[in-house]
């Protein structure tokens, strides 16, 4: 394929992925301004709205100020008048990453990868700048430099995990191909990136499966909770709508709070409190019902957990160690080690990422800490992830020679004819 074709392509994937993300926004918050305002609304809002909430998606934290009148009124703090709001809804995230991805993979396939994902992130940047300079809100702000480089900082990471993916399965002509013709002069070790890459995935992918899991348990034993805490809002219809939609955009956020929990080191809620397997130690939550899901106590029996990154990185050895039997070309000692330990700071630095995409400030005071330390979380991970790993690849395994089993069992066979 030509390579301006491609280009054209690529920017055109960036607008899609751009006014999809933009319009799940603007969709429902048209039909909530109809519905709460009528006549009176303020339409000239609704773009600037739609834009800081496709930020904040991204990533991008919030600095709320509350009006003077409104804090007389109603008696808060006026210290509490302004506060940033960090924590983001991942959804927005995920989705612009995943289409990224599919992206990056088409143009890899296309013969040019490269120009697919400058083309595309240069696009997104574009339309990301526009958003931010067309959108700003009074009582809402954001940093205009995040603004305009963290939409397209996730449409290029996502673009180039696709790319480079395929482009080392499928070849590209060029620098990955490079790369692996380097690789090639030292067999030992040639398929080592590889492995350590897909283990990797397998292991992640095992413990925000684990994750996923978690919160859907979370959500069957605590619906009460949830419940209790839709109603102590006393919120009506459109109300209702509005806050379940805006925590169906966090699930994935929790999800990462629970990968931190699994993982051991937990997360917290607030300055002062924490939540992990080994105890729960909770102040005053704040009233949002999708918070109703955090245990309130702990249970010896939830350490039994931290097993699960343990498996899921045997999982990902035990698949890397078939995979070279079956094509009787088991590494050394040496690559596999390298190989056990790849997949665990991989792994250690998928949940660090995670963490830190996950955690920030929920309001002010007490409530500016939240959510999972990237560190401890990448340490456990990666260490549970090496162990299970480790057993599998670098155990010994027995080796029983064809001919050697064929005499046994012909013996065997003379022996019961006697």
């Amino acid at each position: 394929m030509q390579r301006l074709l491609i280009v054209l392509l690529a920017a055109v994937d960036a607008v899609v992925a751009a006014a999809i993300g933009l319009a799940l926004l603007l969709a429902p918050l048209t039909v909530i301004w109809a519905v709460a305002f009528g006549q009176r609304a303020d339409w000239g809002a609704l773009w600037p709205t739609t834009a800081t909430l496709w930020q904040f998606g991204h990533g991008v934290p919030l600095t709320v100020v509350l009006p003077d009148a409104l804090v007389r009124s109603t008696g808060l703090d006026p210290s509490a008048a302004r506060f940033v709001l960090s924590v983001a809804p991942l959804l927005l995230l995920c989705f612009t990453a995943i289409f990224a991805a599919r992206s990056g993979r088409r143009a890899a396939l296309a013969g040019s990868w490269t120009s697919g994902v400058i083309s595309g992130t240069v696009v997104f940047a574009a339309i990301s700048a526009g958003a931010a300079l067309t959108g700003a809100l009074g009582a809402v702000q954001t940093p205009l430099w995040m603004a305009v480089l963290f939409p397209p900082l996730v449409f290029l990471c996502g673009a180039l995990a696709g790319a480079i993916a395929t482009a080392w399965g499928e070849g590209d002509g060029g620098l990955v191909d490079r790369v692996q013709d380097a690789l090639d002069r030292h067999p030992d070790w040639a398929h080592t990136p590889g492995d350590i890459v897909r283990g990797a995935a397998v292991a992640v992918a095992g413990v925000v499966g684990a994750a996923a899991v978690v919160v859907a348990v979370a959500a069957l034993v605590r619906g009460g909770q949830v419940v209790a805490l839709f109603e102590a809002l006393r919120a009506d219809g459109l109300g209702v709508v509005v806050i379940g939609l805006a925590q169906l955009a966090y699930v994935p956020t929790l999800v990462a709070w629970a990968v931190a929990w699994i993982a051991g080191p937990g997360f917290s809620i607030g300055a002062g409190t924490a939540v992990s397997p080994a105890g729960t130690a909770l102040g005053v939550v704040p009233g949002v019902p999708a918070l109703g899901l955090v245990p309130d106590s702990s249970s010896p029996w939830f350490l039994i957990i931290v097993l699960v990154p343990i498996a899921a990185g045997a999982l990902a050895g035990w698949l890397i160690r078939s995979q070279q039997v079956a094509a009787g070309a088991e590494a050394p000692f040496g690559p596999r080690a390298a190989t056990a330990a790849g997949i665990a700071v991989l792994a250690g630095g998928a949940g660090a990422l995670l963490a830190a995409l996950s955690r920030g400030s929920l309001g002010p005071g007490r409530l500016a800490v939240a959510g999972p330390d990237p560190g401890p979380v990448a340490l456990a991970l990666g260490l549970e992830v090496l162990v299970g790993a480790g057993i599998l690849l670098l155990a010994p395994r027995r080796r029983r020679p064809l001919d050697a089993a064929w005499l046994d069992d012909e013996d065997a066979l003379r022996s019961d004819r006697v």
